[in-house]
């Protein structure tokens, strides 16, 4: 998957936090420690998850489904598989930060195990928007 697909799908989803650049993608997909895991159909790009190892901690950047796919369990199914791969490398646990208002990830995450460890006030902040706080998930993983 090209970095400028990665960074038109990734605007159709979001607008705060702020969208991520075809740059930022690339400079994420040269980095040895992050994995991608993606969702296509018809050879179109459905969504995608971004992880990051770091020793036997992972994190995940990033989760994307095009909004015409969602609530087709495509996030879930990117998760999953994210999650399996990142403890393949050696990861124990996965971190993730989410926007407080976006319920709908906050329950995927939830029944995916994640459980709330804290709350980073005023996170996602971009000009001309209202600062919005990060909620921080963890996940046992094995």
């Amino acid at each position: 998957m090209t970095p400028e697909a990665l960074a038109d799908l990734h605007a159709a989803c979001f607008t705060q936090p702020p969208p991520w650049s075809a740059a930022s993608f690339r400079d994420m997909l040269a980095d040895p420690a992050c994995h991608l895991e993606t969702s296509a159909e018809d050879a179109s790009l459905t969504g995608f998850a971004l992880f990051r190892v770091a020793a036997d901690e992972a994190e995940l950047l990033t989760l994307a489904v095009a909004p015409d796919a969602r609530r087709q369990g495509h996030a879930r199914a990117l998760m999953r598989a994210g999650l399996a791969a990142v403890q393949a490398r050696g990861a124990r646990a996965c971190f993730l930060e989410v926007a407080a208002y976006n319920a709908p990830a906050i329950r995927l995450y939830q029944a995916l195990g994640f459980g709330l460890q804290g709350r980073r006030n005023a996170y996602y902040c971009a000009p001309g928007m209202v600062p919005v706080d990060a909620l921080v998930f963890r996940a046992g993983l094995g």
